[in-house]
């Protein structure tokens, strides 16, 4: 395996033993090499903590092993206007398990109203990682993951956990940071969001599902500038223990985005579901309308 200095060593030990940390039949299998100016990232998918059960009553898929390959840059650069994420996965955990924002499932199968993974008015069967499992068996997380944050931690409470990087190249924390970006001593404290929820009504009829704003559709929040210490990709440029002189990265955070919905770089095609034929074209939700599917087929994502 390659590994140059930014694959931090607290977990380092922990990816070259998990492909024998499992009994089970299909053991989790992760491999990270850096080479090329660029990062590989190749899995089968099958996390190496404990999950949910799958199929359950909200998820009707089995977990399955894949073939992930994920490539970044290792440089990555900032872009003038942040890039929407559209059908891709975000990025991928040093566990190999993809990290997911939205979800397949929208009102009506008007994208615009896209239902929220985590606001709890669709049973979708997030597990205790807040992950699920897609149709042809992907396990992803929608979340913050809690079995891997907690097997990061163990010897290095206190810090902030780097969970892997996004499809751009820049680095995914957990939701702590310094409380001062750039001051590596300062205290390592949970860092908010600056998105929040609309005021008044949303578009009825035809053009909306109306009701108050309250957290059911990714639209029901808007980024405002300053209210908490995250940008509109809810990161920060600061310092990290992997990265002391400072750099561009993202933060998972337990409100929303949760996980960012937008990339401050270019991300690699390898992250878009177009390329994997497991997946077929973008899915449109299940709620009932034109591109949903017949009765008793379940879209998730």
């Amino acid at each position: 395996m390659n590994l140059n200095k930014f694959i931090p060593n607290r977990f380092l030990r922990w990816i070259m033993v998990l492909a024998g940390a499992a009994s089970a039949a299909e053991a989790p299998v992760v491999k990270i090499q850096e080479t090329g100016g660029r990062r590989v990232i190749t899995s089968n998918g099958i996390p190496d903590h404990e999950t949910g059960s799958f199929p359950n009553q909200g998820n009707p898929h089995h977990m399955e092993a894949q073939r992930h390959r994920f490539e970044m840059t290792l440089t990555p650069k900032a872009e003038n206007r942040p890039i929407p994420l559209g059908p891709s996965f975000f990025g991928v955990a040093v566990n190999g398990i993809p990290f997911e924002a939205g979800t397949a499932e929208f009102w009506r199968g008007q994208r615009a109203w896209n239902y929220e993974a985590k606001s709890g008015i669709l049973d979708l069967g997030l597990d205790q990682n807040d992950a699920h499992v897609q149709p042809g068996g992907v396990y992803h997380y929608h979340g913050l993951p809690a079995g891997l944050m907690h097997q990061l931690s163990i010897g290095h409470e206190g810090q902030m956990i780097l969970l892997g990087w996004a499809a751009d190249g820049f680095p995914i924390y957990a939701g702590k940071g310094h409380s001062a970006a750039m001051d590596v001593t300062s205290p390592v404290v949970q860092l908010h969001s600056s998105y929040r929820l609309k005021t008044g009504t949303r578009l009825n009829g035809n053009r909306g599902p109306g009701g108050a704003y309250d957290g059911t559709f990714s639209n029901d929040y808007e980024y405002q500038h300053g209210t908490g210490e995250l940008d509109e990709c809810n990161g920060r440029f600061g310092v990290t223990p992997e990265y002391p002189k400072g750099i561009y990265h993202y933060h998972i955070t337990t409100e929303f985005p949760y996980i960012s919905r937008l990339w401050k770089g270019e991300p690699d095609r390898s992250f878009f579901k177009q390329r994997e034929p497991r997946f077929g074209p973008p899915n449109h939700g299940r709620m009932g309308g034109p591109g949903f599917p017949p009765p008793g087929r379940r879209l998730i994502n």
